[in-house]
């Protein structure tokens, strides 16, 4: 009987080009050359989730002691570990499953996100709806890509040589910042927003900067791809 095999999906290509993507790559294969047996790909992916809870954890719980600051960042290294090291693990064993691991990785990321960005708006640190704000820039900049890996067949990981790990570092570091350093924890920005006085952390104003930042590049990239696909697609005049 003749195998059918239409329900398999091409894998698309990952374009890595991030500051830390070379170093992160052997720590990655370093890692998954020493897993035991009995680690597998689903295990990690649920570690990285457990991860996320704690990143969650460490904010919304920052108001009462900002040390919680520090349950935040082991999060991020939890979080790392097991999003990163699953597909690395899976193309060490050669057990990946495109579409399944496709699938389950990219939602898993989708809800943790937004799981961080809630956690991150509960805490004192940042205003709950520019949390959100970033939130759903993150996910449109996300949605732009799983769409270009569909069209082009290329899974871009990294813009400007910002990827996933760079910003957890950033995330981090911000993290140890606000412990130690009070004056900026405590800064605020005053100003009238609508008629509306607005008092705004130095956190609020990376969320603004980042928002910015993401919109920027969404818009340029996004009528960039649109011309090439233009080419792709030529009007159809009526008749012809």
């Amino acid at each position: 009987m003749e195998e059918n095999n239409s329900h398999k999906v091409k894998q698309s290509q990952r374009i890595q080009t991030s500051i830390l993507s070379k170093a992160e790559k052997k720590a990655l294969n370093w890692l998954a050359a020493r897993q035991p047996a009995w680690v597998t790909s689903d295990m990690l992916t649920a570690v990285g989730c457990v991860g996320t809870v704690l990143i969650a954890l460490g904010y919304a719980l920052s108001g009462k002691d900002i040390n919680f600051l520090w349950l935040a960042t082991l999060g991020l290294l939890v979080n790392w570990y097991g999003d990163s090291l699953d597909g690395t693990l899976a193309r060490y064993r050669g057990t990946q499953r495109p579409t399944y691991g496709f699938f389950v990785d990219h939602m898993v990321d989708c809800m943790s996100e937004v799981v961080m960005f809630v956690g991150l708006g509960l805490s004192p640190l940042i205003h709950f709806n520019l949390a959100m704000l970033a939130l759903v820039c993150y996910l449109l900049m996300s949605i732009y890509v799983y769409i270009t890996a569909h069209l082009k067949g290329q899974f871009k990981l990294s813009y400007a040589k910002l990827g996933p790990t760079e910003l957890r570092v950033l995330a981090a570091l911000v993290n140890t910042v606000l412990i130690y350093v009070a004056a900026i924890r405590d800064f605020s920005l005053d100003l009238a927003v609508f008629g509306r006085s607005v008092s705004l952390s130095l956190l609020d104003l990376v969320a603004i900067a980042i928002c910015l930042v993401l919109l920027v590049s969404l818009l340029v990239n996004f009528f960039k791809d649109a011309k090439e696909y233009a080419k792709l697609d030529p009007k159809v005049r009526k008749g012809e």
